[in-house]
């Protein structure tokens, strides 16, 4: 193969990061890697597609899911020889994820990708980067779906709000505490499971989790195992205000809630890169086999390429594939995920369909039981949880009888909502945790993901199964189950209300894990269609919008409950088929390309169209 003819890999346009300066060209000698994505292999005739796979409720095991669905042996040797013939190692292949990592020089993959590479200047350091398309030889056209790691600014952010030292009416709780009023399972404690975590910078000490856990009365500690990945190890800066601080909260969350679990931490570089190998390996694990995961970093949709939106939702959707449930962050700044282009906007992974999004609330405990809860909303001078409508992913058919809105922003896209569910995220009512020698209070949504992490990992105990891919289930049946959730009613998130039933900033609520574990143990669940594959474009500049002033949270009250308030989000026209019952009805697949933000288009067609071939596919301080 000669590999001299070159086409343009389709979305994977790059923009330099907003304030970035071009500070020169980059050093052709410097050592980089480089992670490409391969196409899935066509299953045989018996076997379905991942997304039938996943659609049905199956599950199958992560040595069965590489047989049916990994790299076809003849693509990984076509990269190969493209590698071999432009002097580029190959470092692994990981067959399970289709992926092929390269070592090489800046000035060799340049070539090899047709790229020029310049370092930018942002505030607080600088990152390797690029502008426009890759190119890729028409040899690998078709089978590359993408590659990343050319450019390695810092793709995601971490969710979590320290609580102000001077706030006079903040409160703050254990983990056990929370656990204890959303009614948690108390019959086992995670033993023979479990938990990875994904971190993409800082570390822990076993002083401060012996110190942490000794303080909760959990002795010995929980097992905690740290993974490198790309070279990110365990790495403890020493500074509360930075990764630290998310580790070790999503660590000591987890690990109060099920104790008798093993913690796994894959510690990957923060890069478009290193995230998504950091998701991959933890979810290819066939040593630790981790049936929960739990992501509280990301970033907003329109900060990633097409490729890589695709390339992360196959690699989640290859979690569910094989019985794996990852509940990911929803954000901390509100509707707009702390973009200021006047639009509104979600936080990715969370968006992905494949996640279990979570969102945030304000809790108020009194005699170990909730006298409140209302959505957490401290902006404009704090965070709120995020949560809205997604520019990217199309409706899931399990959504369609949740009447999620249409997107507030030019062209009302009817997408994928979120949050799924929520749980106590406000640092004024946060989590007490032990980092770098020090205690303080913590909130953001980065605590829900490891507390609904702990959660599934006790459903999974006391069910003897993994819970999996729990979306479907849960918009079908697990909502309505009796005292399932505390619905909450009150409060926003700049342009999204709280109201009966799901919404897009509390979701269904926050949980009642006892009633949760009760209708999981008789539930029915009739399997969807397929979710929808994206097909995501790149974002032109919109038109900006007036940004309406968020509304103050509401002051918690000792009142069993707040008062429902009516949602005022507008309902949405293209309304899918409405079941009599949350069953959701077959094959409403929604148009699954997002509308291009640069010319609005009016309304998505409110015609279902029919579901497209699945096709290959393959997180920012704010």
């Amino acid at each position: 193969m000669a590999f001299d003819k070159y086409v343009k890999l389709a979305g994977s346009e790059r923009q330099p990061m907003p304030g970035a300066k071009k500070a020169g060209a980059c050093d052709p000698n410097e050592q980089m890697q480089v992670t490409i994505v391969l196409r899935e292999r066509q299953p045989k005739s018996q076997h379905p597609s991942v997304a039938d796979l996943v659609a049905s409720g199956e599950r199958i095991s992560r040595t069965e899911y590489e047989a049916r669905y990994g790299a076809d042996p003849q693509d990984i040797k076509t990269v190969e020889a493209f590698a071999k013939a432009h002097g580029l190692p190959v470092k692994q292949t990981n067959p399970f994820a289709r992926s092929v990592s390269l070592d090489g020089t800046a000035g060799a993959f340049a070539e090899a990708f047709q790229v020029e590479l310049s370092m930018y200047e942002i505030p607080g350091g600088s990152y390797r980067g690029r502008t426009g398309a890759l190119s890729i030889p028409s040899e690998l056209h078709g089978v590359v779906v993408s590659v990343h790691g050319l450019d390695n600014r810092p793709q995601a952010t971490t969710h979590f709000r320290v609580a102000a030292a001077s706030a006079a009416a903040s409160t703050s709780y254990t983990a056990l505490q929370v656990a204890k009023a959303y009614n948690f399972p108390t019959s086992g404690n995670g033993q023979g499971q479990t938990i990875g975590i994904i971190e993409l910078g800082g570390g822990f000490t076993q002083s401060d989790l012996n110190t942490y856990f000794g303080s909760l009365s959990i002795s010995p500690a929980p097992s905690v195992t740290a993974v490198s990945v790309d070279g990110a190890k365990n790495q403890p800066t020493g500074d509360t205000s930075g990764p630290d601080t998310e580790v070790m909260l999503d660590i000591e969350v987890a690990g109060a809630i099920a104790p008798g679990a093993k913690i796994v931490v894959y510690f990957a570089p923060n890069t478009d890169a290193g995230f998504l190998d950091g998701i991959n390996q933890a979810v290819t694990d066939k040593t630790n086999q981790p049936a929960v995961i739990s992501i509280s970093w990301g970033g907003a949709e329109s900060t990633w390429t097409a490729q890589s939106l695709q390339s992360y939702n196959t690699a989640l959707q290859a979690a569910s594939a094989v019985g794996v449930t990852v509940c990911v962050a929803c954000g901390d700044d509100g509707s707009t995920d702390g973009v200021t282009d006047g639009l509104d906007h979600v936080d990715f992974p969370a968006s992905s369909p494949y996640s279990l999004a979570c969102g945030g609330t304000s809790l108020t405990i009194s005699g170990g039981s909730i006298a409140s809860e209302v959505v957490w909303n401290d902006l404009p001078s704090d965070g709120a949880t995020g949560g809205g409508v997604s520019a990217t992913f199309p409706l899931p058919s399990w959504q369609t009888s949740a009447n999620v809105p249409p997107s507030v922003n030019p062209g009302n896209f009817v997408g994928r909502g979120m949050p799924d569910v929520a749980g106590d995220a406000d640092p004024s009512t946060g989590y007490e945790v032990q980092v770098d020698g020090s205690q303080f209070t913590v909130g953001g949504t980065s605590a829900v993901a490891p507390l609904w992490a702990g959660l599934l990992t006790l459903l999974n105990q006391a069910l003897g199964k993994s819970v999996g891919y729990l979306n479907p289930g849960l918009y079908q049946s697990i909502h309505s189950a009796s005292n399932a959730f505390r619905d909450i009613t009150s409060g926003n998130n700049g342009d999204y209300k709280a109201g009966p039933g799901w919404d897009a900033c509390s979701g269904w609520g926050s949980p009642d894990g006892a009633a949760i574990l009760q209708a999981l143990s008789s539930a029915t669940t009739v399997n969807p269609p397929p979710t929808p594959d994206p097909k995501p474009k790149p974002k032109p500049s919109p038109k900006p919008k007036p940004k309406p002033a968020p509304k103050p949270k509401p002051k918690p009250k000792s009142a069993p409950k707040p008062k429902p308030k009516p949602k005022s989000a507008p309902k949405p026209k293209p309304k899918p088929k409405p079941a009599p019952k949350p069953k959701p009805k077959p094959k409403p697949a929604p148009k699954p390309k997002p509308k291009p933000k640069s010319a609005p288009k009016p309304k998505p067609k409110p015609k279902p169209a029919p579901k497209p071939k699945p096709k290959p596919k393959r997180l920012h301080r704010k």
